[in-house]
């Protein structure tokens, strides 16, 4: 439930934090009659998730054995591969967010009813296919369908309530802060996603190494223990992982924890710099918090 939880929190916020920007520019500019086509847009990206991770659940139970882990072990790949880039996007972009939304949500006002619709469908749209799908690859992973959706579920709903709050202004975090740690638990969670991947494929035949095992340490931590459940959820642990597994695991969770947390070489201040340096900045991400994003980066 813990690791669905971050999930659902660390991805349905970035969605809320993209509604309640779209919302309050349309407000604030005293265009109101345009929040119909936006709240449009929003409520097809959302079913359109919701469908396709259904898709993904009813659509695999009907394939062979060999089927099943083949498609499981390519999504979880691609799940993994998508999350990542997110999660660097995010922390990359997060200052111009605002700013870049506001440019387009002007350009669609201007071309038209369908346009505005199709922007705020795309905007929420990708955060809802990349968070069914990683949602999806992660319930597979921990091989329980009830407690990973119920952690997810709750995870959207707390999203959802931060998203309003901070469109009433009510609540002030430090996003950067927010996104990088939980950023990275969320690269934590997916290394687990990729190797799960890995051994899918290993199960379909795509990859050898199926019976060379690292170690196996199952009768230390067995599975069905409380603490061998929790390290399966949370983490994806494995007590008999495959060699491939392992060196997956290490050769995508070091480099990319370390590439992700690393601080940008400092730049020299001077005065020319200084004199730029307010123009071109949009560090809020979030409508009302009233929150000086600038002293967070």
């Amino acid at each position: 439930m813990f690791a669905n939880y971050l999930i659902g929190l660390r991805e349905g916020l970035e969605a809320s934090l993209i509604v309640c920007i779209l919302i309050a520019y349309l407000v604030r500019t005293d265009r109101r009659d345009k929040l119909l086509p936006v709240w449009a847009g929003i409520t097809a990206a959302v079913v359109l998730s919701m469908a396709f991770g259904a898709l993904l659940q009813y659509g695999s139970a009907q394939l062979s054995f060999e089927a099943q882990e083949a498609l499981g072990g390519t999504l979880s790949i691609a799940a993994v591969c998508l999350v990542t880039w997110m999660v660097f996007w995010m922390r990359r972009t997060a200052r111009h967010l605002r700013s870049e939304l506001h440019g387009k949500l002007d350009e669609a006002i201007a071309l038209g009813t369908v346009a505005l619709v199709t922007t705020a469908f795309l905007a929420v749209g990708r955060e809802g296919l990349e968070t069914a799908l990683f949602i999806w690859s992660a319930v597979q992973a921990t091989g329980d369908g009830v407690r990973p959706l119920i952690g997810a579920a709750l995870g959207l709903l707390t999203a959802a309530l931060l998203g309003w709050l901070f469109y009433r202004g009510a609540l002030r975090i430090n996003l950067a802060k927010f996104f990088t740690w939980t950023g990275a638990l969320l690269i934590v969670v997916a290394a687990g996603v990729l190797a799960y991947g890995v051994h899918d494929l290993q199960e379909a035949g795509w990859l050898p190494g199926l019976d060379n095992l690292a170690f196996d340490i199952s009768g230390t931590v067995p599975k069905d223990s409380w603490y061998g459940t929790l390290l399966k959820g949370v983490l994806n642990f494995q007590p008999d992982p495959t060699v491939l597994q392992v060196v997956v695991w290490v050769a995508y969770l070091v480099p990319t924890l370390y590439f992700f947390l690393r601080r940008p070489a400092a730049r020299p201040a001077g005065p020319v710099a200084g004199a730029k340096g307010g123009a071109g900045t949009d560090t809020d991400t979030g409508p009302g918090t009233g929150t000086d994003h600038r002293r967070q980066s």
